[in-house]
């Protein structure tokens, strides 16, 4: 089925037949016995009765032999990628695009390799290991029928099937991009938004305020889709250091987002150093943690952050011995300067008043809420 054929289900009626690739991807995306573990699968993080997110508030997850080993950073979605560009560079040098924090999956069959062999996940040593299983799996036959009888003969090329249904499921499936959320109704004219949802639109979209629209943008795409809520650009904004992620107790230890060590194409260019992924809001107000580092656990103390962060810095980081705010305190120093403090809200001082009041981030929030899918009109 082309991406073509599955974005138009997206504007209702029945939902198309999943192919033969789609639906022995489902089938691996729900086997646990995948993993090392025996006991981890894609569902298992991304649970489809969650937005495919994680459904506990841990801010990374558990993986590898007997699930104790944990990841870096927080699980995210797996909703509304279906449309995600290529990782590129704009006329003016603004990376986006890529599936990942970082950007550095270029396609939805490689974002779905590396957990099958990261050590904190299925830890799998290797293509061998994860097509042997395969063989075995009650789907087996359906996995030769669809592409050779002699594909178990060639792991290499077995591996990239296995990666390639997993991403035929996410565009064919409609639960991956139901669009039926109340605020996509909201668009096509079936029902309006009360007062409040109004009042936290005007202000996502105010450029003054919220200014959230500036990357989270909530109008039709130039096709016509409906928006998805993130403009696929990276973002440094400065989240407080996560102290419940292991690898902090390091504290040598930084996640550097795009140039992280790991992103071997832009591990050498600091000026996107801190930069991660701006990810969907849609059903921002399923999740259990937000940002990269799960740092925090509860969606209005999000939005505080954004508008508090530098009026009132110390209610978000630690005090040094001699009682200054330790801002940026998950940035090396010399990555300071490399925060966004030009856009709104970021670009207040010290003691000013924030730009959104406490009943206007209730507001926002209202609307956000507008975002969740599965919304029914009430008869």
């Amino acid at each position: 089925m082309t991406l073509a054929a599955c974005l138009s289900a997206c504007d209702g009626g029945a939902p198309p037949q999943l192919s033969a690739a789609a639906q022995i991807g489902k089938e691996i995306f729900h086997d646990t016995d995948l993993s090392l573990s025996g006991h981890l699968a894609c569902a298992t993080c991304h649970v489809p009765e969650n937005a495919h997110a994680p459904t506990n508030p841990s801010a990374v997850q558990l993986g590898g032999k007997n699930r104790d080993i944990p990841g870096v950073r927080a699980t995210p979605s797996l909703r509304y990628l279906h449309l995600t560009p290529r990782f590129s560079f704009d006329r003016e040098g603004v990376p986006s695009g890529g599936f990942t924090w970082d950007g550095r999956a270029a396609s939805l069959a490689m974002q779905a390799n590396e957990p099958f062999f990261s050590l904190h996940e299925m830890a799998n040593t290797g293509p061998d290991e994860v097509v042997t299983k395969v063989s075995r799996a009650a789907y087996a036959s359906a996995f030769k029928k669809a592409f050779g009888e002699n594909i178990f003969n060639n792991p290499q090329a077995a591996m990239g099937r296995i990666t390639f249904a997993l991403q035929q499921y996410q565009l064919e499936d409609r639960d991956f991009h139901p669009f039926d959320s109340k605020f996509d109704l909201f668009l096509d004219g079936k029902l309006a938004l009360d007062a409040s949802e109004q009042r936290g639109l005007a202000l996502f979209n105010d450029p003054e305020k919220g200014n959230c629209a500036a990357c989270h943008s909530s109008a039709r795409r130039a096709d016509g889709i409906h928006p998805l809520f993130t403009d696929f650009t990276f973002d440094n904004i400065g989240v407080p250091r996560n102290e419940l992620i292991p690898a902090t107790a390091d504290a040598s230890y930084f996640d550097l987002g795009l140039c992280d060590p790991d992103n071997i194409d832009l591990r050498r260019s600091a000026e996107f150093c801190g930069r991660f992924k701006v990810p969907t809001l849609r059903n921002v107000t399923t999740r259990h943690v937000f940002f990269h580092n799960g740092k925090f656990t509860d969606l209005k103390e999000v939005l505080k952050f954004y508008v508090q962060r530098d009026t009132d810095p110390e209610l978000w980081y630690p005090k040094a011995a001699d009682g200054s705010v330790l801002k940026f305190n998950d940035l090396p120093n010399k990555y300071h300067e490399n925060v966004n403090t030009k856009e709104a809200p970021y670009d207040r001082k010290l003691g000013e008043k924030p730009a959104l009041s406490e009943q206007e981030i209730d507001d926002v929030l209202r609307f956000l809420a507008t975002l969740e899918d599965g919304y029914r009109i009430k008869k």
